[in-house]
């Protein structure tokens, strides 16, 4: 089969199509052919050398998530059968003609999506299920804040908070970013740019924050947060240390917060399966009725995964940029 393989550490021109051995399923797996692959930036930090992928990944083809249709499933796999249309969340070998995934880690492609729209769906909403509502215990009525609102994580959270009854504020890096984040739902977008999110949202006050920017930003959000408030950290994009800046760890007792994080890719399969089952049984229901859209940025030929990841390095994009297997016939 073809793959796109990560050469060696390095920019995006690193990344090169190689002929590959097709992957066999074991037991308790499914031979997927790849019809689409999302790009995710973690995909961009293993490209770097700076996200090992697990040892039973493959080590050197990227790719968190895609859809397509299965080709051959493991002889213990009741639930899913081939020419079955599913997504599934991987860790690791998206890019690719072919890849395995667990079947616990599998979902049916939801009404009226195709291949794209599905492959866009599996590493944002299982992030964003666990991280807002398992971990961060986001209800109905209450105020959430998720920053960076019009990446792929931004525009899931958005909406499904938005559908499980949550006031939804978020923050990103344009106007023109804020009125797509507005149009997904939102209630209020901040151009971190240009506006002090803190100054314009302590009137409202926050119950759980969303938060993959770290940095400058924490002190911020544990001020911004409710007694009994929730933040919850997926990524650190402007630092995971403090320096120079302080946390008054007495507002954090006084308001009994809760602060806490995930990575998911590094969890075990069976945490996986259960996480895809309450998503199949909760989320999986909104996207069917027409309550939740995708936002595709940009499609490229698997083969010109190098520009889809420069276009990622850039910030520029609103959604998911997505890698359209050529090779899929």
């Amino acid at each position: 089969m073809k793959a796109i393989i990560i050469s060696q550490p390095g920019g995006p021109e690193v990344l090169r199509m190689e002929e590959r051995p097709t992957p066999q399923p074991a037991d308790n797996q499914v031979l997927i052919k790849v019809y689409a692959a999302g790009i995710n930036r973690p995909d961009v930090f293993q490209r770097k050398g700076n996200y090992p992928p697990p040892a039973w990944a493959p080590q050197d083809i990227p790719g968190l998530e895609v859809a397509g249709i299965i080709e051959q499933v493991g002889h213990q796999v009741t639930n899913w059968k081939k020419g079955d249309a599913v997504c599934a969340l991987l860790a690791g070998g998206g890019y690719a003609q072919y890849a395995i995934a667990q079947a616990g880690h599998c979902l049916p492609v939801p009404n009226g999506f195709d291949f794209v729209q599905a492959a866009s769906l599996p590493e944002t909403v299982f992030t964003v299920w666990h991280n807002a509502f398992q971990r961060g215990k986001l209800i109905e009525g209450e105020n959430f804040l998720v920053h960076g609102g019009t990446s792929g994580i931004g525009i899931t959270a958005i909406q499904l908070a938005k559908a499980f009854g949550a006031k939804v504020f978020t923050t990103a890096g344009s106007d023109e970013k804020c009125n797509a984040c507005l149009g997904l739902g939102a209630d209020i977008g901040i151009n971190y740019k240009t506006e002090d999110f803190e100054e314009n949202l302590k009137s409202e006050g926050v119950d759980a924050i969303l938060d993959m920017v770290g940095g400058d930003y924490i002190p911020k959000n544990i001020r911004l947060l409710r007694e009994d408030g929730r933040l919850v950290f997926i990524n650190t994009m402007k630092g995971s240390k403090l320096e120079g800046t302080e946390v008054d760890f007495g507002l954090i007792m006084k308001k009994r917060l809760t602060i806490t994080g995930s990575t998911l890719r590094n969890r075990s399969d069976e945490f996986k399966t259960e996480l895809a089952n309450e998503i199949l049984d909760n989320v999986w229901p909104v996207i069917n009725s027409g309550k939740f859209k995708t936002v595709i940025a940009a499609q490229f030929p698997m083969n010109e995964a190098s520009q889809a990841h420069a276009l990622m390095e850039t910030s520029d994009h609103i959604g998911k940029i997505i890698l359209v297997n050529e090779w899929a016939s």
